[in-house]
């Protein structure tokens, strides 16, 4: 009996603390101080992160200034803070007419600027590929900038309002913000060093089948930054497009392959297989290839529609093969799996010429991506 007394009299006890609790939390959150208090440990924990990014953001434009400096440019701190909080203005889409052509108008204008910027900046002897480069390394630390200043604003907006539905989906969303910006930070020290990214497997495919299959011509620059070259392949022509490298570039691989075929193949021309990385969902492995149709390019628009036009004008086959990758893979050093998936690819792309085209046919074959530390 006196056990079962203590038993009952412990029971009670729990019982009553958790309805004191209750009734504590109750007034806690009917008076919204349990909400300021949530708010608080989300904005401090949101505010670590935000360092964190600052820090990113900090040492990538330090590294631009010292690549600036080493290669002898007169004005590094001017030539990062112009390029670092530089923007651009899409064109009006409520009217759609020659929307294509604004765009590029638009996206060359912001590629020339900065180029002439880093040129203006630099001596004279400064070699090109330098050029591309501290081009693209700029290019992460303004997007480590945009993303720094974005999270901050929202940050700030929030406790300004008093907004606790804002600071919580700021913190929800902040491992993303932070894999983004942990992948372009990595990105940066690869690029700096002149190393193949991951989205060079479009422009490695390339390289590879150049040296693989019989050369007739080239490779030659036949637009800016962009290279072709000719080869024999089975009774077949096949010509190979690529951005000019080693320097960090994409090249204009749309503008090329319409200079190509209206040009110099006066529209005859069988099939385009484009090759290109692509964002694979988790749990796809690294380094796995898909084929599909259409155009394998993650351009804006502008390139990308160049294709599909020439191809609709002169009644060619559009063919992609994507090789799956991460965000994070894509934009630091090239892995082995991606290596062996660029090999996949090229078998992959001879076996596409084979099956869908026939002898005395001419196919174009693009190798889409950032070139870098891949020459041709």
């Amino acid at each position: 009996m006196p056990f079962i007394s203590s038993s009952s009299d412990l029971a009670t006890w729990i019982i009553a603390i958790s309805i004191l609790v209750s009734t504590v939390l109750s007034i806690l959150a009917f008076l919204g101080i349990a909400q300021g208090l949530q708010v608080r440990i989300w904005r401090n924990q949101i505010e670590a992160k935000l360092r964190v990014l600052e820090s990113y953001r900090n040492t990538v434009r330090d590294e631009a200034r010292k690549k600036l400096e080493k290669l002898g440019a007169h004005n590094p701190d001017e030539v990062v803070n112009t390029v670092i909080e530089y923007f651009v203005i899409e064109p009006v889409s409520i009217e759609p007419i020659d929307i294509i052509k604004r765009l590029e108008k638009v996206l060359r204008t912001e590629e020339e600027r900065i180029e002439d910027i880093v040129s203006r900046s630099l001596p004279k002897d400064v070699s090109d590929v330098d050029k591309k480069n501290i081009v693209t390394l700029l290019a992460i630390a303004n997007v480590l900038n945009t993303l720094y200043k974005f999270v901050r604003h929202i940050l700030l907006l929030g406790i300004k309002t008093k907004n606790a539905m804002l600071v919580a989906q700021l913190w929800m969303m902040m491992p993303f913000y932070m894999r983004i910006a942990k992948a372009y930070f990595d990105a940066a020290k690869i690029i700096n060093k002149g190393i193949p990214i991951g989205d060079a497997a479009g422009p490695l495919a390339a390289y590879k089948l150049m040296k693989m299959l019989r050369l007739e011509a080239g490779p030659k620059e036949v637009v800016k930054d962009t290279m072709y070259s000719v080869h024999s392949f089975e009774e077949r022509r096949v010509i190979i497009v690529k951005a000019r490298g080693p320097g960090s570039t994409v090249g204009r691989p749309g503008e090329a392959v319409e200079k190509i075929v209206n040009e110099e193949l006066e529209g005859n021309i069988a099939a385009i297989i484009t090759v290109d990385a692509a964002l694979k969902m988790e749990g796809e492995e690294t380094g796995s290839i898909a084929e599909g149709t259409g155009v394998a390019m993650g351009d804006p628009g502008p390139e990308k529609i160049r294709i599909e036009r020439v191809a609709v004008a002169h009644g060619a086959q559009l063919y992609a093969i994507a090789i799956k990758m991460s965000l994070e893979e894509a934009i630091t050093a090239i892995k082995k799996e991606i290596v062996d998936g660029v090999e996949k690819a090229v078998d992959r792309v001879k076996k596409l010429i084979l099956e869908t085209t026939k002898p005395g046919d001419t196919v174009i074959v693009v190798g889409v991506g950032n070139t870098l530390g891949v020459a041709q």
